[in-house]
């Protein structure tokens, strides 16, 4: 530059804005958090009238702990649910809520009983309630912050609890219907049952882990006057402790039996030689592997057809038994059954069934359930005190570990001749999910809601059964994914009558009294009446759940009509997930933010809640209004480290959402959320959350290049898109093709692609395509109509992409609007509504092909910059040939240099030379090199040949116009 030329530089509209690159999220969040609170964005929203509801009803997590990843994971994608729908016109409610009963709680209470030495059976029952109640309490305060972090936006101030006095109530009421519609009974069936919490429990509060387990091979004698007479019958087990509930064995009828004889031993084993065995013939030749007979030991020596085995009866293995008392001399029953299996085992199966739930129903339906149902093991597992040989020994100690009963049962086998063989096995077996100890299948008394009787409450629309309704009413709700319809189908399709009840303390109670002396099949064994139900739930409402425990609860519930010595009251605890599948009760249809039907337009949780939450609410609605509660179920997956692995604490690999807001900030957290397939299970680590908060930057440098160029943006510069360069209404026309896209995505919650699209188009579409060419007009340009309209579209899409983007990036997007508009919140603004007329698919079709041929020629640039044969793309004057007539025509009517960057073009027809760059994808555009002639513009650094020429030193004709 020239000594007399002046410095152009402070006479250029270079961007303004304030907006840090470095977010500095962790320290900042906080403060956008408080001020949320203080002009009551929630509230604010509410006021919004003339609006459709939508609601998604929350599954309550367990309040006894820090939130772990998977707790941000699912409540992030609620409130990415509740706030686009707001955004896209709704009255987007949100109710967080929490399940305050349960076995979790009571067990951290107990803990700290057994701390101290205290024994929870003498503490007084509302005493210890109260200190549960308190627990409960304080983890529901530390988790509402810890979620409120996060960016959840909701009804924090009055969330709703499973142990509020209404909800107790109400969860009362509930389990009333199912007493009054007849649903109700008690029987005594196989549950699964947690020796070490003394209790059943569903099948959602167990999960599988593996576990080493004795295997045995045991010897039923066969009894009476046939050929067959002596003959053992094996059975294989891995619950050695079933033995001596054993009652039958039973055969496959449409197996190959054969009768096996020993004709040799080795040293150690426990047959003899001439010893008879009856095997599937299938399974014959491994059977006599795990006795260590080799093959030439044993020989085959005729077949036994399955009448044959009809007519037998087998001998216990410990009948006759010296000190037995005669507990196993009756015959053991023998017949078929088709659950028996040739695939592994002896062809036979043991049956117990008060700890089985296929022998219960083959025996059930037999009508010999008294024949066969035992009460051998107690509710701690431990066998009854008088059962011979076995009497106090239990099935695992005190911390669910090995117990003394397996190894005891063994050691009898042994001593009267009973076992053939014996091994360990790693299998796959259920735990209980609170306290991790294995459970057993036991036989005891308890509550279920009958779900193939008829309900007789005239509310059959979806079907007169529990089972039928809840089919019907699956087919009726959207899924997504649409899998989880099939998984929630095939669940309900097979399930076993629902278990109300468990035996412990802290819980709503089963409300509800039994005549003394009469049976569970008596037709008045259950009181039913509207007035003592009336009662209980009006004293709920008052004092809660816990006047249940009060002591003349009896006779006050009962009144003046019933002898209250005539009734027993019923102290078992709902099950806690009865509990969260009434929450549709007191949340939707109870309180004034809920709905008018009752039903929730979304319920959103992870997978595991097919056999869980979905499940029981589904259950409990369909009991008693007679469909769903919820249209819409959205599923999610797990969260898995970067190796793909299940965290554990054991393993070292969990993330704890904490953790990742101290370094990165909730908002890359969120982001994480937003970029991953949830539908799926999920991998999260440093190196995944590194990418993402790379992602995050070039998002927010989007963003603030936008605040930089609409920086004093008045309405009056705003340009009507007809006046606009082509270049502004094809971008137009790419925001509504986005607005589409954006309102699709999210009304199908499909967040992944919508942050996809945005993310692409932010930096594919702007940054490295609009913003850059639109760059010179912004910063050089004077108050032209070209500026204007390329402010007018950066204003709209400032609009756009803030709200667009803030369902997901809460905190960022408030940032960003907060930088133009200081008083407002971008959470209290919709989607703006986008012009059909934005659309022009002939446009778009063009810039397509000028978009192509720009990637030609920018490649061909770049060769020659990586060359340092120039510095910056305005050096340049490239000829481009192009084949296609129409494409050549339509970059012709384009300011093509301007779409390429650099301070000349010359577009031709004429046949590319040899030494011409091609890009291969490219086809038919070819560049030829060429430097821009003349002087560089010392304001807009174009190098033209008038520049040098004007009023203003230095300048080229549009910059000396600028200069004026």
């Amino acid at each position: 530059m020239c000594a007399e030329t002046p410095d152009y530089k402070d006479t250029l509209n270079l961007p303004k804005t304030d907006f840090p690159m470095r977010a500095g999220l962790p320290k900042r969040e906080p403060g956008w958090l408080t001020r949320w609170e203080e002009i009551g964005v929630y509230d604010r929203l509410r006021e919004k009238e003339g609006r459709t509801p939508f609601t998604l009803h929350d599954g309550p997590p367990y309040a006894n702990g820090h939130l772990h990843i998977g707790h941000a994971l699912n409540k992030t994608i609620k409130d990415m649910i509740v706030r686009s729908h707001q955004m896209m016109g709704h009255d987007s409610r949100y109710v967080p809520g929490w399940d305050c009963h349960g076995l979790p709680i009571e067990w951290k209470i107990e803990e700290q009983y057994r701390k101290k030495g205290r024994n929870k059976d003498e503490v007084n029952v509302v005493d210890f309630r109260q200190e549960c109640r308190k627990f409960a309490e304080g983890w529901v305060d530390v988790q509402r912050e810890e979620f409120k972090r996060l960016g959840i936006t909701g009804n924090w101030a009055d969330p709703y609890l499973t142990m509020a006095f209404h909800a107790e109530r109400v969860i009362a009421e509930e389990f009333q219907k199912f007493l009054m519609n007849g649903t109700l009974y008690q029987g005594s069936k196989p549950v699964m049952w947690s020796p070490v919490e003394k209790t059943a429990l569903a099948e959602a509060e167990v999960e599988y882990h593996d576990k080493e387990s004795f295997t045995i091979w045991v010897k039923f004698a066969v009894l009476g006057e046939s050929e067959l007479a002596g003959a053992k019958v094996v059975i294989w087990t891995t619950t050695p402790w079933t033995i001596p509930s054993n009652k039958a064995v039973v055969y496959g009828a449409d197996y190959s039996y054969g009768l096996y004889e020993v004709t040799g031993t080795p040293d150690e084993c426990w047959l003899e030689v001439g010893e008879r065995f009856i095997f599937a013939d299938k399974l014959a030749g491994q059977t006599f592997a795990k006795a260590h007979l080799e093959d030439g030991q044993w020989r085959r020596v005729r077949g036994v057809p399955a009448d044959e085995l009809a007519g037998l009866s087998l001998a216990h293995p410990l009948a006759g038994a010296e000190g037995a008392n005669g507990e196993w001399d009756d015959p053991r029953d023998f017949r078929a059954a088709d659950f028996v299996t040739d695939e592994e085992g002896t062809g036979f199966v043991h049956c117990a069934p008060s700890h089985g739930m296929e022998e219960y129903d083959l025996y059930r339906g037999l009508g010999m359930l008294e024949q066969v149902i035992t009460y051998n093991v107690m509710d701690d597992g431990g066998f009854r005190a008088d059962l011979p040989f076995f009497g106090g020994t239990y099935i695992l100690n005190r911390k669910g570990g090995e117990g003394d009963a397996n190894k005891a049962v063994i050691d009898k086998l042994v001593e009267v001749g009973g076992l053939m063989a014996r091994g360990k096995i790693k299998h796959s077996y259920p735990h209980s999910w609170r306290s991790k100890a294995p459970v057993i299948y036991r036989n005891t008394p308890q509550w279920f809601a009958a779900i193939d009787k008829a309900v007789g409450d005239g509310q059959d629309q979806n079907g007169e059964t529990i089972r039928a309704r809840a089919l019907t009413c699956i087919d009726k709700v959207k899924w997504t994914p649409q899998s989880g319809r099939n998984r929630l189908f095939s669940m309900m399709e097979a399930r076993p009558d629902w278990v109300l009840s468990r035996q412990r303390a802290w819980g709503v109670p089963l409300t509800c009294f039994t005549k003394k002396g009469a049976l569970p099949t008596d037709p008045d064994f259950l009181l039913r009446d509207e007035a003592v139900n009336a009662r209980i739930n009006e004293a709920f409402e008052a004092e809660g759940a816990d006047a249940w425990y009060m002591e003349g609860a009896k006779e006050r519930f009962l009144g003046s009509d019933y002898n209250a010595d005539d009734w027993n009251q019923v102290f078992d605890v709902l099950d806690v997930w009865f509990d969260s599948g009434s929450t549709h009760s007191f949340v939707l249809r109870d309180r004034p933010d809920g709905t008018e039907d009752g039903i929730a337009d979304v319920y959103m949780e992870g997978t595991d809640q097919h056999r869980g939450w979905f499940h029981s609410s589904l259950l409990q609605s369909v009991g008693t209004t007679g469909r769903a509660p919820y249209r819409n179920v959205v599923t999610h997956g797990f969260t898995l480290d970067e190796k793909g692995n299940k965290m554990s604490k054991s393993l070292g690999n969990t993330i704890a959402p904490d953790d990742v807001i101290k370094q990165y900030g909730a908002d890359i957290l969120r982001l994480w959320v937003a970029q991953t397939d949830y539908t799926a299970d999920q991998r999260i680590g440093p190196e995944i959350l590194k990418g993402v908060a790379d992602g995050y930057r070039r998002l927010r440098n989007t963003m603030r290049y936008l605040l930089g160029a609409v920086a004093y943006y008045d309405e009056a510069e705003r340009v009507e898109p007809a006046d606009m360069p082509e270049l502004e209404r094809y971008v137009l026309h790419r925001v509504a093709e986005l607005d589409a896209v954006v309102r699709e995505g999210y009304a199908r919650f499909d967040f992944q692609h919508v942050f996809q699209q945005l993310f692409n188009f932010c930096t594919l579409d702007l940054s490295a395509f609009y913003f850059d060419i639109r760059k010179d007009a912004l910063y050089c340009d004077g108050d032209t109509a070209r500026r204007r309209a390329a402010r007018t579209v950066m204003d709209i899409l400032f609009h756009r992409l803030t709200t667009w983007l803030s369902p997901i990036l809460v905190f960022t997007m408030e940032e960003v609007w907060l930088e133009r508009f200081p008083e407002g919140s971008v959470h209290l603004q919709d989607f703006p509504e986008t012009p059909e007329a934005w659309k022009d698919e002939a446009l778009a079709a063009k810039w397509a092909q000028v978009r192509r041929a720009r990637r030609a020629v920018t490649a061909a640039l770049e060769v020659q910059r990586v060359d340092k044969v120039i510095g910056a793309s305005l050096e340049a004057a490239p000829v481009v040939h192009v084949r296609e007539p129409e494409v050549l025509e339509a970059l012709k009517t384009t300011a093509f240099e301007d779409i390429i960057i650099t301070s000349d073009v010359r577009l031709t027809g004429d046949p590319a030379p040899a030494e011409a760059f091609r890009l291969p994808e490219v086809d038919g555009v070819t560049v030829v090199f060429e430097k821009a002639e003349g002087e560089k513009c010392q304001r807009c650094w174009k190098i033209l040949p008038d520049v040098g020429t004007h009023k203003h030193p230095g300048t080229c004709k549009r910059c000396d116009e600028a200069l004026g």
